[in-house]
């Protein structure tokens, strides 16, 4: 018995090794299907916002001598933001940061449209355009809600791979950390105007 008992430690050794690896594994890739699905759920958000914002151009378009400048920087942001793709199984930080970019442009050029907008009572009495402008910031609201959630499906993962030992099978299996989605400041704020629509009626 005596002369088996090492080769009876080394079996028991090695089962709790392969079990280790397959429960650090199985976990791993579990939780980065979860991140891959919370990235999904912020491009939808910005997909969705990019369609409204294209309704809204072609709306404002009708309006007589509207300022041509304003219509084609919020066209050009919107085609540099569509433009920016990610791999959310290989997130680098600097990838993340050019995505904050464009979308944080659009952003800023939605804002001068709105804005400009106060200067034309019959536009902003268009019930189409009004309504655009309710989803667009309700779509903002989801955009921050699936940027939060992502956040959150990174951390557990991050905490699974980074933390000793399992950092150590982490390298051998290629699980890398994630970056967070770090948002430009003033980027997680809804797109608002308010409408005076009593300034154009006569007393």
């Amino acid at each position: 018995m005596k002369k088996w008992l090492p080769l009876i430690i080394i079996v028991i050794i090695a089962f709790a090794g392969y079990r280790w690896a397959v429960g650090f594994n199985n976990t791993a890739v579990k939780l980065n299907e979860n991140i891959s699905e919370s990235w999904g759920n912020v491009q939808t958000a910005y997909q969705r916002r990019s369609d409204l914002i294209g309704n809204l151009v072609n709306t404002v378009k009708g309006a007589a001598d509207f300022e041509k400048s304003t219509l084609t920087a919020v066209i050009n942001a919107r085609a540099k933001a569509t433009s920016v793709t990610i791999d959310p199984s290989n997130i680098t930080p600097q990838q993340l940061a050019n995505f904050n970019k464009v979308q944080g442009g659009l952003s800023g050029a939605l804002k001068s449209l709105l804005v400009t907008v106060e200067r034309y009572p019959d536009l902003k009495a268009n019930q189409n355009f009004l309504k655009l402008q309710d989803e667009l910031a309700s779509t903002e609201n989801q955009i921050l809600t699936a940027r939060t959630r992502f956040n959150e499906a990174v951390k557990p993962y991050n905490n699974h791979v980074k933390t000793f030992p399992n950092s150590i099978l982490a390298g051998l299996f290629n699980f890398d950390g994630k970056v967070y989605f770090d948002a430009e400041v003033g980027a997680d704020k809804a797109p608002t105007v308010k409408f005076d629509f009593n300034s154009d009626k006569k007393d």
